[in-house]
C-alpha cells in the first residue's frame, strides 16, 4: 500500500517537473492567444454595432461582459447596444459599470448623461455631463459635446449658464454653425433682440435655407417691431417652404400686427387644405378664429371657437375669446353666461391682467344684457387688478344709473368725462345729458 502511494507521488512529481521544464514563454503565448480571441469577439460585436444589428451585438456583448465584468470598452459597447434596443435600464447599468471600470473614459459619462436627460433626470444628467466636460484626459470634441448638451438642457431655464457652457465648448473645439444658432436662441431668450438678430443672420449666412434660423430671425425682428423686414423674410422663405406651419403662423401674426388680417387668412386656410391634420391643430385653429374675428367674419370665428371650446371646455381664455365674438353678434345673454364661467376660472389665465380684461368683457356683456348688478360686480373684480379706464368708468356710471343709485352714477359720469378728452363723443354726450337729468332728480 505504501509503495503504491509512493509511486503515485512520484508520478505526480514527474508530471510537475515536466511542466516546469516547458520552453520559456509558453504561458505568455497562451495568454496572448486568449486575449487575441477576446479581441476578435469584441471586434465582431462592434462590427454588429456598425451594421446596426443591435440585438445581435447585445447577445455577444452580454457574454463578454460576464467574462470581463470590469472591461470598460465591453461595458460601454453593451450600454450603447442596449440603449438602441430600448433597454434603457440595462444601458444605464452598463454605462455606470464602464465608468466604474475606467474613470478616465469619457464616452460612457456622456452617454449616461444624455440618457438621463431624455428620462428627465436632469440633476443626474448635469452631474454626469459636467464630470465628462471636466475630464482633461478626454478628447476636446467629447468634452465639447458634453458642454453643448448641458447648454441645450439649460437653454430654457438657465440661459446665462447655457451661454457659459456654450462658450466653453467653443473654446475647446471652435465654433460650429449649430453653435451660432444656439447662441442666437440664447440671446433671444435673454431679450437681447439686436444680438439675436445679428446671430441669426450669421447662421443664415452659413446655411441659407435653415428654417430654424429663419423663424428665429423673424421672431427677433417682430420683437423689435421691424414688421416690414419680418414680412419680407417670411414671404421669401414660404416660396420654398410653403407648407411650414411655423413660418405660416409667423407671417400671419406679422400681418395682424400690420393690420392686414385679410392677407393672413388665406395663408392659414391654404395650409389647412394642404395639410388636413392642421384642421385638428388647436393653435392653428385658434389663430384662424382670431383672424376671422378681427376681420369681422364673426360667424366663421364663432364656429371655430365653439369647436375649440367643445374640445377644451375648461380653458377660460377660449371662453373669453368666444364671448367676445358673441358680443359682436349681439348675443348678449349667451356671452354673459360664457364670460361668467371664464371669470370664475381665474387660475386658468396667464396673468392677473388677462383675468381683469375678461372681467371687463363680462361687465360689458352684463350691461348689454340688462344686468346692471352683474356688470357692477364684474367691474369690482376688474378694479382689483386693473386701473380705471374710460370704458370701465362709463360702464360703472350707467350701471349705477340703471339701479337709480344717483350719487354713485353722477360720481362715475364725472370721472368718465375727466378722462375721456373728446375721444368718445357719443358716450360723452350721453354722460352730460344724464348728469343734467340726475341733477334735476335731487
Amino acid at each position: 500500500m505504501r509503495r503504491a502511494l509512493w509511486l503515485g507521488a512520484a508520478v505526480l512529481a514527474s508530471l510537475g517537473a515536466a511542466k516546469a521544464q516547458l520552453p520559456a514563454g509558453t504561458h505568455e503565448a497562451d495568454d496572448t492567444s486568449r486575449q487575441d480571441a477576446v479581441n476578435a469577439r469584441i471586434a465582431d460585436a462592434e462590427k454588429a454595432l456598425e451594421q446596426q444589428d443591435y440585438k445581435g451585438a447585445t447577445v455577444k456583448l452580454k457574454s463578454l461582459a460576464v467574462e470581463r465584468p470590469k472591461d470598460a470598452r465591453v461595458l460601454y459597447d453593451l450600454g450603447f447596444a442596449e440603449e438602441r434596443t430600448g433597454d434603457e435600464d440595462g444601458a444605464a447599468q452598463a454605462y455606470a459599470g464602464a465608468i466604474a471600470a475606467d474613470a478616465t473614459m469619457g464616452e460612457p459619462r456622456v452617454a449616461l448623461g444624455l440618457l438621463d436627460a431624455r428620462a428627465q433626470r436632469m440633476e443626474k444628467a448635469h452631474d454626469e455631463l459636467r464630470s465628462a466636460a471636466q475630464l482633461t484626459t478626454a478628447a476636446p470634441e467629447l468634452r465639447g459635446r458634453a458642454l453643448r448638451a448641458m447648454a441645450a438642457m439649460d437653454e430654457a431655464g438657465q440661459p446665462d449658464a447655457a451661454r457659459e457652457e456654450l462658450l466653453a465648448a467653443v473654446r475647446l473645439t471652435g465654433e460650429t454653425p449649430a453653435d451660432v444658432l444656439i447662441g442666437a436662441d440664447l440671446a433671444a431668450k435673454a431679450g437681447d433682440d439686436a444680438d439675436a438678430e445679428a446671430a441669426y443672420r450669421r447662421a443664415l449666412d452659413a446655411d441659407v435655407g435653415n428654417v430654424d434660423a429663419i423663424a428665429g430671425l423673424a421672431h427677433s425682428l417682430v420683437r423689435q417691431k421691424k414688421y416690414a423686414d419680418a414680412e419680407t423674410l417670411l414671404a421669401d422663405a414660404l416660396k420654398t417652404h410653403a407648407d411650414d406651419p411655423r413660418l405660416v403662423s409667423q407671417l400671419a401674426s406679422v400681418y395682424v400686427a400690420e393690420d392686414k388680417a385679410a392677407q393672413a387668412i388665406p395663408l392659414i386656410e391654404a395650409l389647412r387644405t394642404a395639410q388636413p391634420q392642421m384642421v385638428s391643430d388647436a393653435s392653428m385653429t385658434r389663430l384662424l378664429a382670431h383672424l376671422y374675428a378681427i376681420n369681422g367674419q364673426n360667424l366663421e370665428a364663432e364656429k371655430l371657437y365653439k369647436t375649440l371650446v367643445a374640445r377644451d371646455p375648461k380653458d377660460p381664455t377660449l371662453l373669453d375669446d368666444l364671448g367676445g365674438v358673441l358680443l359682436k353678434e349681439a348675443h348678449y345673454a349667451e356671452a354673459e353666461a360664457l364670460l361668467t364661467k371664464a371669470v370664475a376660472m381665474r387660475d386658468g389665465f396667464a396673468t392677473n391682467e388677462d383675468w381683469g380684461y375678461a372681467a371687463e368683457h363680462l361687465a360689458f356683456a352684463a350691461s348689454k344684457n340688462n344686468d346692471p348688478r352683474g356688470s357692477l360686480q364684474a367691474l369690482t373684480a376688474r378694479a382689483t387688478v386693473l386701473p380705471n379706464s374710460p370704458g370701465s368708468l362709463f360702464l360703472e356710471a350707467i350701471g349705477h344709473d340703471a339701479l337709480h343709485e344717483t350719487k354713485e352714477a353722477a360720481k362715475a359720469y364725472h370721472a368718465f368725462l375727466a378722462v375721456a378728452n373728446g375721444k368718445f363723443p357719443d358716450e360723452e354726450f350721453e354722460a352730460r345729458h344724464r348728469l343734467v337729468a340726475l341733477d334735476h332728480m335731487k
